[in-house]
């Protein structure tokens, strides 16, 4: 487990990956990455986990060892500490049937400091003045056995990342600014604990998001069905059927198989293997069914007369964020903006930090006591409002 020269080998045995687990979890943090592969399949297909604890450091090989034994870990009491931790958090999902109870991204972190959504070479550079090995960023990570420079990419995600985390952290404390990023990186769980369902499929498609009634209700129906056909199967969504070949085929409702194939966006080589006759089988299921339409959110419309200040006012938060040393992107993007301006009451920039940093100086804007202006450097400023007309 501990790294001498070069990269430890793999870990293979549930003997010693459990004495990693129990090791690990004793540890007040620990850094975790993973290497996976998603392209040809629903659910990501992971090939590598690296952990690093203390002065220890470890590879696990998925293809020999269960990953289930990491829950005790990802559930213990130590700070999970990741790097644009979205994804990884999925995989630990699938494959351990949980997640971390406490995690730091330190991609968030450092947006907090003013870093730009910076990848971990980023960070690496310019906290530790070390450039991290590039030669495997591209590679299969299913082949095996795998060279030594492969797993030499895979520990240098993980060997100093707590040392970047404590460095973040520190940096955070001095700004005030820890719970803020705390706070952040708890919604991230949040997000990912309620993952992907097949209720909401239909939310991701942009044809079916603007049916209305029955129309809608249909394509909802099919849209659910794809889901749980591509989880099923553990293909892509987009390799069973397409997203306009899941609304054509709510508006057209095939009862043959030719019907079927004729439908735009259907593609007759991704409904193999019987997948074609289970989907007219469930259209003739609800054909003729009393269906509940999936409510769409309902939000307010941006009053006509706000519409030209979206653009002033986005370019005002983005720079009043950067002259905090914040990412912009993280404060408020250009769809923060026009929620907090609809007054739709989710909007992010209402809630927490936010609230101070975005949401209030709006507000000022919007109850006419303060206005936005260029200052003499040709920077956007916020100042009390006069109220005397030029």
């Amino acid at each position: 487990m501990k790294r001498a020269s070069g990269p430890p080998d793999p870990i293979t045995s549930r003997r010693k990956l459990a004495a990693v687990v129990a090791d690990a979890s004793a540890a007040d943090a620990y850094a975790l990455d993973t290497e996976f592969h998603r392209e040809r399949t629903y659910y990501p297909r992971v090939a590598l986990v690296q952990i690093a604890w203390h002065d220890q450091l470890a590879i696990i090989d998925p293809l020999e060892v269960p990953m289930a034994a990491l829950a005790e870990l990802l559930e213990g009491d130590g700070l999970a500490v990741l790097h644009a931790a979205e994804q990884d958090l999925e995989v630990l999902q699938h494959e351990c049937g949980t997640q971390p109870r406490r995690m730091f991204d330190t991609q968030i972190g450092a947006g907090f400091i003013g870093y730009r959504t910076p990848s971990l070479a980023a960070l690496h550079e310019r906290l530790l003045g070390v450039e991290l090995p590039k030669e495997a960023r591209m590679s299969d990570w299913f082949q095996r056995p795998l060279p030594e420079p492969m797993l030499a990419y895979a520990a240098a995600d993980v060997e100093r990342l707590l040392e970047i985390s404590d460095m973040l952290h520190q940096e955070l404390r001095a700004r005030g600014r820890l719970e803020w990023a705390e706070e952040e990186c708890a919604l991230l769980l949040e997000r990912a604990d309620a993952g992907r369902t097949s209720d909401n499929a239909w939310l991701r498609i942009k044809e079916v998001r603007r049916m209305e009634g029955r129309p809608r209700a249909l394509a909802q129906a099919v849209a659910k069905w794809r889901e749980e056909y591509a989880a099923r199967t553990n293909q892509p969504v987009r390799h069973v059927l397409s997203d306009l070949g899941v609304a054509v085929v709510a508006q057209r409702l095939p009862r043959t198989l030719n019907q079927l194939r004729d439908i735009r966006g259907v593609e007759p080589r991704n409904l193999r293997k019987g997948a074609d006759k289970e989907l007219l089988e469930f259209v003739d299921q609800i054909r003729g069914a009393d269906l509940e339409i999936e409510p769409r959110k309902r939000t307010p419309k941006l009053d006509p007369s706000l519409k030209p200040a979206v653009n002033l006012i986005t370019s005002w938060a983005a720079q009043h964020a950067a002259e905090a040393d914040l990412d912009p992107t993280l404060v408020a993007t250009r769809s923060d903006i026009e929620a907090l301006l609809r007054g739709d009451p989710d909007c992010r920039a209402l809630k927490g930090w936010r609230a101070d940093i975005v949401a209030a100086p709006v507000q000022q804007l919007l109850d006419g006591t303060a206005a936005v202006a260029f200052d003499s450097l040709g920077k956007l400023v916020l100042e009390e409002r006069s109220g005397r007309p030029i």
